[in-house]
């Protein structure tokens, strides 16, 4: 039927002019030229208008079958074009020339007509026309197709081919005809498939089967597919005539190698189905096609090559050479040796000669399997073969060597093609750069790909999709999308693995918007993705949490055909889970039950790892109701999710379904059951389940290995070691073999416990059971415990007997190393490094740590540095782990020095210190109170990024806290405060220690309430302190309370503290409180010892009760004790305090009688009380009777030669130096007060200058250095720090006369605030600097310092009348009277006493200078000068009154401490 006769023809488009062919035709080409005007308005509309337009390509819209036969719906019969629709444009006219010379002229030619139509024929008697067997006689048919075919050809593209062809001045056959549909077909598919229009619909002549078979062949090539099958569809051969099987067998033929062109097996085997139903035989072409399309769909299964071959036999064919060589390339695509061989054999078996195609398909399918030398020989023997090697044979071989990365013989075949005459082609190059893109040489790939443009080799799709892939592999993506714009430049067209190289390489890169729009330009340019591809979008979607465009990728996917494997469905669960999205997941989870067909069982595994535990769970039952077994791990996540979750109803729900609906799974549900306990860390209720299902039914529980083995892990890890091994007893009891985890567990354990030979035992157990252990670490625990126990024999055996057996590694050579350093073996430890070294087996920076460690628990830190020097000799670089041991070895030995020394030398080595490095450096600095390497220290810290923790907090504090530098303690505690950190308990015990040593209770009882409310409590010794402090600033009733509280909490008291309790009652003057604490004493089991007894009497003493310390001491001798001279001294200093010299020298003659003879204690006693007498005949008693009772230097000093004594005083001084109790600074204390008060001060100061250098006094008791000049006498008595302070100022006036040492800006004395003996120091030296007008002021800050301005020093100590004679001198006799006197705590000069108080009575605290012009002022004048100065200040109030302008006085020191107390003492009142 022709193909007119179904055909819609499209309606006829306006024309200028006729077509220049006569005008017979005019009506048959009507139809053509509207298409023709039609294509070319497009292609006008869609070419932007440029000053010279080329000529316009030619175009067939005819070609599209939707726009020739719409009616038809072909889109949804043959699916989507192949090719890309044209875009929309506006049609414009398109004028057609009306000179009729405008088209070429075909050259003058006879005219014939080979054409009978229909409707009429030509006369066969003119002479010229020749007949048709005359015609197919005639040999010169190419000229003729040659001829035809070029006039077709040299159209323009606006010309139609009937312009040529209705000339009929060439003479054709059908079969000429069909050739020329071939011969045009091979330049332009567009102009044949209009020859064979032309032939089909304007001649009204039936298409043969050659024609057919040419047109549809030129289609195929032309990757046309849709035309191809619409001709096939449309145009089949009629039946019946001679010869009408054979055709009609060739037009199929010719239509499945259109399909098997594109691997579409399942069409080629469709239409060899459908020949046979028409009653057609296929011949060997069309099995070979078929061979060819099964192979090029890429589906050759193992076995499948040999049954294609058999089935052409049973068709009674006899295969021939392309079809032993077809199936042996189709072997070789899918690497199938076996097959291959096989049929190679089976054509050398049929006689079938083999041809170089089928050497070099051998050679493939040899190099592909990675047999290199059978592809060689087989190479080397072509030529004894009678062959000789073409670009396809070396392009195979150079492939075999190119898979294994041989690039040495890559490189030697190329050069010996090359010498071959064959050029290096396209696949040459692109064997060679996938080569090396997969060794990563990028730059001999991109070199290759140069060269390869530079010889005129076009890179293809193939040679720019490896560049593409090797560059992404590279991370080097932005080169790759280059490459990519430059393909598309050279007009090669991308193809999927191209766009799927580009987007697995940005994927790769993380370039999430790239790879997505590179995946969506590949789907416009009518690439379908494959699975690859849509895997690796939906990937990057995933990993971008881009979930809704991942889901309408995944229906894409879906609708296409592909199926996401598992981990793709457990990524998109895992964030559907997160954004609790459950109806997408029920979306895909029908998917995968109804379009994947997955079972209900592998579904619910997936949704569990994908994280829907609660679907998982559902699915599970819905398994269990289908008959699956339940799977272990599936069910013992969603357990532990659900335990997770506290949704343990659910847990428990779930489990008791599955005993209803799984009773053969009741073992793993028990099983289950349990771990879910044991996961959540419900040991103790894990063992009673276990224990209750082993009385149940001990013989069938528990059969399983994997349960026990998870049960000791877990009891291991949480520290239940012997239910660990009470478990594996039971295992062993059951007779299950232990696994390799079990006894590895069971080895931890034992090694936990302290038992490494049990657990030596269980290696063995394991090693006769066939268990090896693969890793060390078994061998490495056994060996470190044995070190940490210090049997270093026992780990020096074990490495003994593996020795023998397996070759030791490196790490056990170390963990021997660390247990002879555990025990301090250096020498063993040596040993075996030397061993190391010699063996081959290169130590390591454990190793050389396990040695430094050896000499570190030794005690051998000199020896550090001296095997460091060794190693660094051996060309071993020395770590910074292994400087950190040495620092920290030293650390802990208090070595500053060497400290510093390995600190330097590690930054010098480029090694950074870390936070532990810094943190150990400043507790170690602030120990030895280094305070400006500590503040360096923190400094450094801080610039290098770190931030003090509380650890350097705490050393800071206790650093600040032991100088006394309360106010730098402070500011590192508003720091702690800053920057938001939690005290600590040694945080909070150096602070109260702080307030308590500063004199400041008050706060200190403040921070102690804070402490208690975070549940924390302070150390006993912090109490202590606390207490003491109370004491000194007099709060009785707080000191009361703080002790009973002790007392209440159980706190075991020692007996210092009742010793501070005592001294609080005394000086609060409750006796009777001290007196019962004795009492309190005994009822807690503490004895009071003689230094008990010793308070107590001085606490009457000081009370003025000698009568009652008398008794104390009566008592004490009543109680047959050994008495020292403590007790005694107690009551003569309460007698001498009294001013009671008689009895207090009874008391001494007492003493004697008792057999106890008269000591230091005795002799500071008198001397401190002869300090104090105010008459010298009172002094010289006192002292009188202690020479009368032995001891007469004191009064030797008074009255003698103080020169004649040195010695003698020195010798005792060295005496004393040696006793307790302070012996000798309290004697030279007494010593200086007396001979400060009767006026032997040159004496009082070489026994100053004596005591410092005996080491009774600080050597920088004061100084005056550069830019460092202050004092510190604190704890010395008045007279020893007048005398200090006297040689002080004589020294600082040097230094300003002669202006070096230079003094800093404020010269600093600190006094401090207690009293000695009743005399407050503080007091003493006001009282002294005030009567000298000195420029010295109390400080504002911080109580007991004195300040002063250098400059105002300087120019006082230059100027003063008061600094003209600084020389102490002693005075040629002694006086009647005490130069000094004690009064309110001042030990003053006699002279000065009435001034001073009537100054301070009358106009309260004033400053030196004031006080110094006052104080030498005569009483009469005194009083006028005081008198004016009150009256002044009296009209100065007035005179602000009058003006409302009253200022507030600025609270100073003594005015905040008043109204503290006054404070405490109305609170205490409430």
């Amino acid at each position: 039927m022709p193909l007119m006769a179904i055909a819609v023809p499209s309606p006829f488009l306006p024309l200028s002019s006729p077509s220049p062919s006569s005008s017979s035709s005019s009506s048959r080409c009507s139809t053509f030229t509207a298409a023709a005007s039609s294509s070319s308005s497009s292609a006008a509309a869609a070419v932007p208008a440029e000053p010279h337009p080329r000529p316009r390509e030619f175009h067939y819209p005819r070609a599209d079958p939707s726009v020739r036969w719409p009616h038809l719906k072909l889109d949804d019969l043959l699916g989507p074009p192949q090719f890309p629709a044209p875009a929309p444009s506006t049609p414009t006219p398109l004028s057609i020339p009306e000179e009729p010379d405008a088209r070429p002229v075909p050259p003058e030619v006879p005219r014939t007509d080979s054409f009978e139509t229909l409707e009429s024929k030509q006369s066969r008697t003119r002479a010229k026309k020749m007949t048709k067997l005359a015609l197919k006689r005639a040999r010169d048919w190419r000229q003729r197709v040659q001829l035809l075919t070029d006039q077709i050809l040299a159209l323009p593209p606006s010309a139609l081919v009937a312009d040529v062809l209705d000339d009929r001045r060439i003479q054709m056959t059908p079969t000429d005809l069909a050739f020329v549909v071939k011969f045009v077909g091979r330049s332009s598919w567009a102009r044949a498939l209009e020859v064979f229009e032309w032939l089909t619909l304007r001649r009204r002549h039936a298409p043969g089967p050659r024609l057919l078979a040419a047109i549809i062949s030129v289609l195929g090539r032309a990757h046309k597919d849709a035309l191809a099958a619409e001709v096939f569809q449309r145009c089949n051969p009629d039946d019946g005539g001679a010869g009408a099987d054979e055709l009609s067998v060739q037009v199929y033929n010719a239509m499945m190698g259109v399909y098997a062109r594109t691997g579409r097996f399942a069409k080629v085997q469709e239409l060899l189905s459908s020949m046979r139903d028409r009653g057609l035989e296929p011949d060997l072409v069309s099995f070979n096609t078929l061979i060819n399309a099964k192979a090029k769909a890429g589906s050759l299964a193992p076995g499948l090559a040999l049954e294609l071959l058999q089935e052409v036999r049973r068709s009674g064919l006899r295969p021939d050479a392309i079809t032993y060589n077809t199936l042996i390339s189709a072997c070789s695509r899918m690497s199938n040796l076996e097959d291959a061989v096989s049929i190679f054999k089976d054509m050398e078996a049929s006689e079938c000669q083999p041809d170089l195609w089928t050497y070099n398909a051998m050679i493939s399918v040899f190099g592909r399997c990675g047999m290199i030398l059978e592809a060689e020989r087989l190479f080397r023997e072509l030529g004894n073969r009678g062959f000789s090697p073409d670009a396809v044979t070396y392009n195979s071989l150079l492939f075999a060597f190119a898979k294994e990365c041989d690039a040495e013989k890559v490189e030697r075949l190329c050069d010996e093609m090359v010498g071959a005459g064959f050029k290096k082609d396209e696949i040459t190059y692109n064997t060679i750069i996938h080569m090396y893109g997969k060794q990563g040489r990028l730059d001999l790939v991109v070199q290759l790909h140069d060269e390869m443009k530079n010889v005129g080799c076009n890179p293809d799709a193939v040679t720019y999709t490896v560049l593409i892939d090797s560059l992404g592999k590279a991370n080097r993506i932005t080169e790759a999308g280059k490459v990519m714009s430059e393909m598309a430049d050279a007009g090669v067209r991308p193809t999927l693995r191209t766009f799927g190289a580009l987007i697995c390489g940005y994927a790769k890169a993380g370039m999430r918007v790239e790879a997505e729009h590179t995946f969506h330009r590949m789907v416009r340019a009518g690439i379908k993705p494959d699975h690859v591809a849509y895997s690796v979008m939906l990937d990057i979607m995933l990993r971008s949490k881009e979930m809704q465009k991942a889901m309408v990728l995944y229906r894409s996917m879906m609708r296409d055909g592909f199926r996401p494997d598992q981990g793709l469905y457990q990524a998109m669960f895992w964030i559907l889970a997160k954004g609790d999205d459950d109806g997408k997941i029920d979306e895909i989870i029908k998917d995968m039950e109804v379009v994947c067909k997955m079972s209900p069982q592998e579904v619910s595994r997936i949704l569990v790892r994908g994280g829907c535990f609660f679907q998982g769970a559902e699915m599970l039952k819905k398994s269990v109701s289908c008959g699956f077994e339940p799977d272990r791990e599936c069910l013992l996540s969603i357990l532990d999710a659900f335990a997770a979750s506290g949704m343990q109803a659910g847990a428990l729900s779930l489990l008791e379904f599955l005993r209803e609906h799984a009773p053969d799974s009741s073992s793993l549900i028990m099983e289950s059951s349990i771990v879910m306990l044991c996961k959540n860390h419900q040991l103790e209720d894990a063992m009673m389940e276990y224990n209750k299902m082993k009385m149940l039914n001990f013989g069938q529980f528990g059969q399983c290995c994997s349960l026990y083995e998870y049960m000791i892990a877990c009891f291991e890890e949480a520290g239940f070691l012997w239910e660990a091994s009470q478990l594996f007893s039971d295992m062993k009891f059951l007779g299950l073999e232990p696994s390799q985890g079990i006894y590895k567990s069971l080895i931890s354990i034992y090694c936990k416990v302290g038992f490494p030979e049990t657990a030596h035992n269980v290696v063995d157990q394991a090693s006769r059971a066939g268990i090896s252990f693969d890793d060390t670490s078994v061998s490495l625990t056994l060996i470190e415990t044995y070190g940490k126990l210090k049997l270093w024999q026992r780990a020096e055996s074990f490495v003994g007997k593996l020795r023998l057996h397996d070759f030791i590694d490196r790490s056990i050579w170390n963990a021997l190393i660390y247990a002879y350093a555990e025990s301090g073996r250096y020498e063993q430890a040596r040993a075996v490094f030397n061993m190391m070294i010699k063996n081959g087996a290169s130590p390591t920076v454990d190793s050389i740590n396990g040695l430094m460690h050896a000499l570190v628990i030794d005690g051998r830190l000199d020896e550090l540095f001296v095997v460091v020097e060794e190693l660094q000799d051996m060309n071993f670089k020395i770590s910074k782990s292994t400087i950190l041991i040495m620092l920290d070895a030293f650390i802990r030995a208090g070595n500053i020095f060497e400290v510093k020394k390995i600190y330097n030398g590690m930054k010098a080595a480029g090694y950074l210190p870390t936070m532990n490095v810094y943190s150990s450096m400043i507790t170690l600095l602030s120990r030895g109170k280094r305070v400006r390497d500590v503040e360096a220290m923190v400094a450094e810290m801080e610039e290098a990024g770190f931030k003090p923790d509380l650890n350097i907090f705490n050393s800071l504090l206790k650093m600040y806290t032991s100088i006394e530098d309360f106010r730098k303690t402070l500011e590192i505690y508003r720091r702690i405060q800053e920057a938001g950190i939690e005290l600590d308990q040694d945080a909070y015990d150096t602070l109260l220690a702080m307030y308590s040593r500063d004199v400041r209770p008050e706060e200190g009882f403040t921070l102690l309430n804070d402490m208690r409310k975070k549940g924390l409590e302070p150390k006993l010794d912090t109490y202590k302190s606390l207490l003491a402090a109370c004491c000194k600033e007099q709060l009785w009733e707080q000191a009361e309370e703080l002790f009973k509280s002790m007392q209440s909490k159980g706190y075991r008291l020692d007996r210092s503290f009742y010793h501070i309790m005592m001294k609080v009652y005394r000086n609060s003057g409750d006796h009777s409180k001290a007196e019962n604490l004795l009492f309190q004493m005994e009822e807690v089991g503490i004895k009071p010892t003689i230094a008990t007894m010793h308070m107590l009497m001085v606490s009457y003493g000081s009370a003025g009760q000698p009568q009652e310390a008398e008794n104390v001491l009566n008592n004490l001798r009543s109680s047959s004790q050994e008495l020292t001279t403590l007790p005694y001294s107690s009551v003569i200093d309460a007698y001498l305090k009294v001013g009671d010299y008689n009895m207090g020298i009874t008391k001494l003659m007492e003493m004697k009688k008792d057999g106890v003879e008269p000591d230091h204690r005795i002799w500071t006693c008198f001397i401190r009380a002869a300090s104090l007498c105010e008459k010298t005949n009172e002094a010289m008693l006192l002292l009188g009777t202690l020479g009368n009772n032995g001891f007469d230097i004191p009064i030797r000093l008074l009255t003698g030669k103080a020169e004649s004594l040195f010695m003698e005083v020195d010798h005792l001084l060295e005496e004393l130096g040696s006793l307790e109790d302070n012996a000798s600074f309290n004697f030279v204390n007494a010593l200086e007060d007396l001979l400060w008060a009767f006026e032997r001060r040159a004496t009082a100061l070489w026994i100053f200058q004596l005591a410092i250098t005996r080491n009774i006094y600080r050597h920088d008791v004061f100084r005056v250095a550069e830019k460092d000049w202050g004092a510190d006498f604190r704890k010395m008595s008045a007279g020893a720090s007048l005398v200090g302070l006297t040689l002080w100022l004589d020294h600082m006036q040097d230094a300003s006369l002669q202006g070096s040492p230079e003094s800093p800006k404020s010269v600093v004395l600190i006094t401090g605030t207690a009293e000695y003996n009743m005399v407050s120091l503080e007091k003493t030296l006001k009282a002294y600097l005030w009567e000298m007008g000195s420029p010295f002021l109390p400080c504002k800050t911080r109580s007991g310092v004195l300040v002063a301005k250098a400059h105002s020093l300087r120019m006082w100590l230059k100027d003063s009348s008061f600094c003209l004679d600084l020389e102490l001198k002693d005075t040629t006799s002694l006086p009647q009277t005490n130069s000094m006197k004690l009064t309110e705590g001042y030990f003053m000069r006699a002279g000065l006493v009435p001034a001073f108080k009537d100054i301070h009575e009358r106009l309260g605290q004033i400053r030196p200078k004031k006080f110094a012009r006052l104080a030498l002022l005569s009483e009469e004048s005194r009083d006028k000068v005081i008198q004016a100065d009150l009256e002044g200040r009296k009209e100065k109030m007035e005179k602000l009154k009058e003006k409302a302008v009253v200022r507030s006085r600025k609270p100073t020191r003594f005015h905040r401490k008043y109204l503290r107390r006054q404070h405490k003492a109305q609170t205490t009142s409430n």
